[in-house]
């Protein structure tokens, strides 16, 4: 009887194919598919504690931390999870499958499991036979692990996609948070210091940890809620979450700038008047006027950092001593800051506050255009405190008769009048901040208590203003109300508002040109300081003769 060869091969092909399938399906598949996630997993895992880890990159660029996990490390987990899966995959196919039980073990008449020689001949044939069926078992168990492993890798995908468009998110939202919060309470950060005086969006912080200086900690690729330092330290990204209790520096002058600084509207107060027309004088009297303030009121003041409070120790000690303060030197000036607030409640970033910056530069670094156009925080200005020496005008001078004459030169006049003063820096002021016509001018007669002296004088009784028109300013007077949106008028003596035997009187009336200034800006006190921060046409009463200085120690300036 004739064998149909061609039903034979027929038949050998369903076996196989059957025996294939069946294979696959009972245990090849599930084979490849729990070896190939396993690799996956074991990629994903941490290595071996105490090893490096070489997914993990160095630390590069400039800002010493890791960038965030979603931001990077997350996609180089899960392309290296991938490439495990797929190495896994591939190797089950080759090596194991098709090279070592296919060909070392089932054509050789071996085993597949255990590797062990066939007793007889007929098990050898057996087993030879069923090679193309176990060959046809791992194609399929590849080709089928790698279908189910690419849409398990597509879910994961959408996955990471999900994560990292809600971390963006939170991104977005906290830096969008911080800037409508600067914004709703006019924040905008600038260096105090000479020679910068620029503007910055963002401090650069110090950790407190390693010292490393962080440039982008806010929201970022570096981490949303907070960043890793290379030292292991976390750092809060946000001033709402803590980042105001880390050192600050000025990312352009690398100096140190006061905690207030990015959580605290800036006023910026520069004092302008000639050489010896006392406004260092003045500045050591606002400053003992606004904490006279605070004592009667809901005022608060304190220093904005140490070398404020040394500053400000330093001329209280100056005004004890010798009674007068020493002339400005040096260029440009450092501000000299102020944390003004109302209230003493806890939360601190709520309270309504200040960061006042008062600056005295040199009488001769605004006699001209081009020194004054060095001026840079000028650009900057929030109001103008002009210190106006009305016995330095020549107006003046000509009025003076008898002994007038003599204590006007002993009051130390300053080198220029006052009309000279402002012309010569008002048209710079309006060039570097373009700002003059929205801006307040606190106009501050000083040496009051040589004024009320003089009897070729009237004296600077009610409206001020009015008073300086009758001894021959009004050209001042006309100029400040039209080159200004507010002006307002004080005449004060330092001498009788620091020092032994300071009156208090003049001390608040010190102050008054700087509280009518920031409540321009939002900041009003109330309770017992609103009369400063309103118009009023005072009566002010005449000063004591001064009284000489006294060798007692310098009060206590530590804090205001």
């Amino acid at each position: 009887m004739a064998v149909n060869a061609g039903l034979v091969l027929q038949i050998l092909g369903v076996a196989t194919g059957a025996i294939g399938a069946a294979v696959c399906l009972g245990y090849g598949l599930w084979r490849f598919l729990a070896l190939a996630l396993g690799a996956a997993w074991t990629a994903l895992g941490p290595r071996t504690p105490g090893s490096p880890d070489p997914r993990v990159g160095p630390y590069g660029g400039t800002e010493p931390g890791q960038p965030a996990y979603w931001a990077r490390q997350m996609w180089t987990d899960a392309a290296a999870a991938a490439r495990a899966a797929a190495h896994t995959v591939r190797y089950l196919l080759v090596h194991h499958w098709l090279d070592e039980i296919v060909r070392h073990r089932l054509l050789n008449g071996r085993g597949g499991s255990t590797g062990d020689r066939a007793g007889n001949a007929l098990g050898r044939l057996l087993l030879r036979l069923l090679a193309p069926a176990t060959a046809l078992a791992a194609l399929l168990s590849a080709l089928l692990s790698c279908a189910l492993l690419l849409g398990v890798a597509l879910a994961f995908a959408a996955q990471l996609l999900l994560v990292s468009a809600v971390a963006l998110t939170g991104v977005a939202a906290g830096r969008s948070a911080e800037r409508l919060w600067k914004l709703a309470r006019g924040i905008r950060m600038k260096c105090p210091y000479p020679g910068c005086y620029r503007p910055f969006p963002l401090a650069v912080h110090i950790c407190p940890g390693c010292g490393a200086a962080h440039r982008e900690l806010r929201p970022g690729r570096y981490g949303a809620l907070r960043h890793v330092c290379r030292c292991g330290r976390a750092l809060p990204t946000t001033a709402l979450s803590g980042r105001r209790g880390l050192t600050a520096r000025c990312p352009h002058c690398d100096q140190g700038l006061p905690p207030a600084v990015g959580t605290t509207r800036v006023v910026h107060l520069p004092l302008i008047g000639g050489t010896s027309a006392g406004k260092t004088m003045l500045m050591a009297a606002l400053l003992d006027g606004l904490r006279a303030w605070s004592h009667e009121s809901a005022l608060t003041v304190e220093f904005a950092s140490p070398a404020d409070r040394r500053e400000a120790n330093t001329l209280g000690r100056q005004m004890e001593s010798t009674g007068w303060a020493l002339k400005t030197q040096g260029g440009q000036p450092r501000a000299l800051m102020l944390l003004v607030g109302r209230g003493r409640g806890r939360l601190r970033l709520l309270r309504r506050q200040r960061l006042l910056y008062l600056y005295d530069p040199m009488g001769e670094s605004l006699r001209d255009a081009d020194t004054t156009r060095r001026q840079e925080y000028l650009a900057h200005a929030d109001g103008v405190l002009l210190v106006a020496d009305v016995l330095a005008s020549p107006a003046v001078r000509r009025i003076l008769r008898g002994g007038d004459g003599q204590l006007a030169v002993a009051a130390r006049p300053a080198d220029l009048g006052p009309v000279e003063t402002y012309a010569g820096f008002t048209g710079e002021l309006q060039g570097l901040g373009g700002r003059r016509r929205r801006l307040g001018v606190a106009a501050v007669v000083t040496k009051r208590d040589v004024l009320d002296r003089l009897d070729s004088l009237p004296r600077p009784e009610g409206a001020v203003d009015a008073w300086l028109a009758e001894i021959g300013l009004g050209e001042l007077v006309r100029a400040l109300g039209h080159d200004f949106a507010a002006a307002r008028y004080w005449a004060v003596s330092a001498h009788a508002a620091t020092g032994a035997g300071a009156l208090a009187s003049e001390q608040r009336r010190a102050a008054e040109p700087v509280l009518w200034l920031l409540s321009r800006t939002g900041l009003r006190i109330g309770g017992a300081a609103a009369a400063a921060e309103e118009p009023r046409l005072p009566r002010l009463p005449r000063l004591p003769r001064p009284r000489g200085r006294t060798g007692r120690p310098a009060a206590d300036r530590s804090s205001l």
